[in-house]
Formats: structure tokens, C-alpha cells, sequence
């Protein structure tokens, strides 16, 4: 989104760039954004300026798994009551949070940081795809969940690391296709994507 004059200063132009390079928001909904912060107070403006600086100082990758913490481990991995020997893999942090709120499952997450996509310049070495098959051989995992999302793209990359882990002796499973083709796992309901970790398949 190109700055254009605003009728009321260079700022607000500028603070309607901004929100308009957030996904899923455009010129008129960055108005709407700039028009809220202009009209609360300035301690509501400073609030939510500080719980934007915090975020992105506080919250990092957790070391095993890397879904997002501020500590070094995250909430799951720090789980001494979860299955220590079941993994899921996911492409994004939100997936963690979509399956966690299905109830189905006591394993343990991956998150791949994405997918491999190599029309958009993505390869297997941007995905945290080498820290997983290191995960594997160290820890003894004994299944490995194939969760990312039933696209071209995620069905591709689970197949890349299922080839790499061929002569490895870890069962691979993958979600029941209950999820539709194309979809993603943030919009399925929490019935489905229980149904889709119970019903998990071999790979």
C-alpha cells in the first residue's frame, strides 16, 4: 500500500501504511484501525504499542520444537505428562494452537515454520526440517504425525520427510482426510480435527 496524503498529517498516512501491510487488511479497514487509535486515549494507544514491543521481545522459538514461548522451553514440551514418544508435526505455531484445542492428542509438536514451496523460494533447508530428523534419531520417537495442512504444498512436504526417514525406524501416520483438500487446519472445528488425530492414518 502506496502513503497518500491524509487529509490530516503525514502521521496518520504513515499509521495507515502500517496497519495496511497486516494480513487480511485493507485500505479502508487501515482507515478504520488509524480512526480507533486516533479517538481512544493515549494510554489505551501506549498499552497497545507496549504489548506489541513486548511480543517481539519476549516470545521466541521454543529450542525443541520451536512453536512460540518466552522461555526456552514451551508449555508442551515442558510437560511431563505428555507422550514423550509421539510427535506431530505442523507447518505453523497456530496449528499448535488448533490441534491442542481439539483435546485429542498427548503428544508432542514440531513446527516446521512453514512449507516447501519452491515456487515462492522456499526450500527444505528454510523449515526446520534437519532439527526434526535430528529430534527423531535422539530422542527415540516412535511416531511421527503428519499434520501439515492437505495442500499441494503440505502434502509435498510431508512426503520429502517421510522419504527422509524411510530407513528410520519411527511409524509415520498422517490425519484422517476428514479435513478437506485445500483447507487449512486454523478453520477446521475442534469435532474435526479430533476425529482427524484419531482416525490418523499410515503414511
Amino acid at each position: 500500500m502506496e502513503t497518500q496524503e491524509h487529509p490530516y498529517g503525514k502521521a496518520v498516512a504513515t499509521l495507515i501504511e502500517e496497519f495496511g501491510h497486516l494480513p487480511g487488511i485493507g485500505r479502508k479497514s487501515a482507515e478504520r484501525l488509524a480512526n480507533h487509535i486516533l479517538s481512544c486515549t493515549l494510554a489505551e494507544a501506549n498499552a497497545l504499542a507496549d504489548a506489541i514491543r513486548n511480543v517481539k521481545t519476549s516470545v521466541k522459538r521454543c529450542s525443541m520444537c520451536f512453536n512460540l514461548t518466552e522461555d526456552t522451553l514451551c508449555r508442551i514440551c515442558r510437560d511431563p505428562r505428555r507422550d514423550q514418544h509421539v510427535v506431530c508435526v505442523v507447518e505453523q505455531p497456530k496449528d499448535v494452537v488448533a490441534l491442542e484445542s481439539s483435546g485429542a492428542f498427548s503428544g508432542l509438536y514440531h513446527v516446521l515454520g512453514g512449507r516447501i514451496a519452491p515456487l515462492e523460494g522456499v526450500g527444505p533447508e528454510d523449515l526446520t526440517i534437519h532439527q526434526l530428523v535430528h529430534r527423531i534419531r535422539k530422542q527415540g520417537i516412535t511416531e511421527l504425525v503428519m499434520a501439515t495442512n492437505p495442500t499441494l504444498e503440505g502434502d509435498g512436504t510431508a512426503l520429502y520427510i517421510t522419504n527422509l526417514l524411510q530407513n528410520d525406524k519411527v511409524r509415520i501416520t498422517r490425519l484422517a482426510r476428514g479435513i478437506a483438500s485445500g483447507s487449512v487446519l486454523e478453520f477446521a472445528n475442534r469435532e474435526m480435527l479430533a476425529d482427524a488425530l484419531r482416525g490418523r492414518q499410515q503414511f
